[in-house]
């Protein structure tokens, strides 16, 4: 790939900018606003070599229709504010608009309305992606959570026009190389999450390259179950026992070492009081909620022992404050050794995202990835569509 930063002539250029500004919405307002603060450096890079950027992105699953409260308008303010400029958003049909119809009263920026309205997008349409080339002279994606789709602004698109990645998505993709090819060990993976299934293909390809994986969260209770303890009510996938024997065994020839829980947090409900209990002591009436402190120590004593961290998933039903302390813990630990340069870190995943963002330790990270599904799939070891087209 070809980051843009390396462009020498970017004078008064068109720039078609593909970002994520998928924000959750309520009522028109913004309620986390992650995304638009990473992509900041992007654009003022852009603004300050005097390019002209016509921003495309998308919000929600409009499914190929105008859907009024999926409109742009409430992030184009937002970007308004934080860059200091006149966006105008441009709600005229695409398959209609020339590049003449953007750049009217001196702005530098202007944003089409959500490209998810369009069904040629997702469709990956091949005329579709050409008429957006029509308006620019250069694509830019930044949009490395949107890269595992093959649609139109994120694939066809580099077949019209010359294309680099953005400054964010090259952060994305060094830190995902320094966790999966360019590794600093020993090396651990944290991974949590509800379903087994889910993240099988994850744990199967890291297990070779990782020193250990520590698997917490809904995930842990199909091993604690496994391994002939009782888990009560609590949450836990039918049928695992076939994929736990793949991970145990896959480990053993790859000298990883599986860690899980020793000890437990359970609750009665989700809103129950917390109550600490070895394995052996769940009760039929008993919800595993967290993992207990012999649990904590014994995966901090891991980061300690550890150079590169990966997380993914919480360690429990963090909502909770009762049912939240491994979580911390845990994220206390890896901000402790990142503030002394014992560890590079990686964290990702909407949930752990959310943990990070609640303990204000998402800067304490050397990088934190909002891009969920296309995240995980790198993990996976899967060729991303829209990496695949920069390249």
């Amino acid at each position: 790939m070809k980051s843009i930063s390396e462009e020498l002539n970017l004078n008064n250029k068109k720039i078609l900018l593909r970002l994520d500004l998928n924000v959750p919405l309520t009522d028109d307002k913004i309620t986390d606003t992650t995304r638009i603060d990473k992509i900041l450096p992007t654009l003022k890079f852009l603004i300050s070599q005097n390019t002209k950027i016509i921003i495309i992105s998308h919000v929600g699953r409009p499914k190929g229709q105008v859907v009024n409260e999926l409109s742009l308008r409430p992030i184009c303010q937002d970007l308004e504010i934080k860059l200091s400029q006149n966006i105008k958003l441009i709600s005229k049909d695409i398959k209609e608009l020339s590049s003449k119809d953007l750049f009217n009263n001196n702005e530098k920026i202007v944003m089409l309305e959500n490209i998810r309205f369009y069904p040629e997008e997702e469709k990956n349409n091949p005329q579709f992606a050409k008429q957006l080339a029509t308006l620019a002279d250069i694509y830019v994606n930044d949009a490395f959570s949107c890269s595992h789709r093959a649609h139109a602004s994120i694939d066809e698109i580099t077949n019209f026009l010359p294309n680099y990645s953005g400054l964010q998505l090259n952060s994305e993709v060094n830190a995902l190389k320094k966790i999966t090819s360019e590794i600093k060990k020993p090396i651990t993976c944290i991974i949590g999450g509800s379903k087994i299934s889910t993240k099988i293909n994850i744990i199967k390809n890291l297990i070779p390259k990782f020193d250990n994986i520590i698997i917490v969260g809904g995930m842990a209770n199909n091993i604690i179950k496994y391994n002939g303890n009782n888990i009560g009510k609590s949450l836990q996938e039918e049928d695992s026992a076939q994929i736990i024997k793949e991970i145990f065994s896959l480990s053993e020839i790859q000298n990883c070492k599986i860690i899980f829980p020793k000890d437990v947090v359970v609750g009665k409900s989700l809103n129950g009081s917390p109550q600490t209990k070895e394995l052996d002591e769940i009760s039929s009436e008993d919800i595993i909620l967290d993992i207990g402190p012999k649990t904590i120590d014994i995966i901090k004593n891991i980061i300690d022992e550890s150079n590169t961290i990966l997380w993914n998933g919480p360690a429990g039903y963090f909502e909770n404050p009762n049912f939240a302390n491994g979580s911390i813990e845990i994220a206390k630990k890896i901000v402790e050794n990142n503030k002394s340069n014992k560890i590079y870190s990686v964290a990702g995943g909407g949930d752990t995202v959310s943990l990070l963002n609640s303990l204000n330790a998402v800067n304490d990270f050397n990088f934190v990835s909002t891009a969920g599904g296309a995240f995980l799939e790198y993990l996976e070891g899967k060729e991303l569509p829209g990496i695949k087209a920069l390249n």
